[in-house]
């Protein structure tokens, strides 16, 4: 399964409104890809920026599969992959 940059974006919303217990649509979220940091996002809520490592984005995706899909992943199922976007490939139990 291919999530898109879209929904790695609303999957960090949704993480970053819940632990600051704002509403989703409260928090911006900018995806990066740096040659020296690798991926990471930039996050504003309530005026105030933080910065999201790539295991951050990965516990967030987790949390939006099983919401959202109903489907358990762990954190070796989650690949973020760079084409023309960011995306995230999770790899399921169900798929070959």
């Amino acid at each position: 399964m291919v999530l898109s940059m879209d929904e790695i974006i609303n999957a960090l919303c949704l993480h970053m409104a819940e632990r600051k217990a704002v509403r989703p649509e409260d928090v911006q979220v900018e995806l990066s890809w740096e040659e020296d940091t690798g991926y990471s996002a930039e996050v504003w809520v309530q005026g105030r920026s933080q910065y999201l490592v790539e295991s951050n984005m990965i516990e967030a995706i987790l949390r939006y599969m099983l919401s959202e899909y109903s489907i358990r992943a762990y954190r070796e199922d989650v690949r973020l992959d760079l084409d023309e976007e960011i995306t995230a490939i999770v790899t399921t139990q169900n798929q070959a």
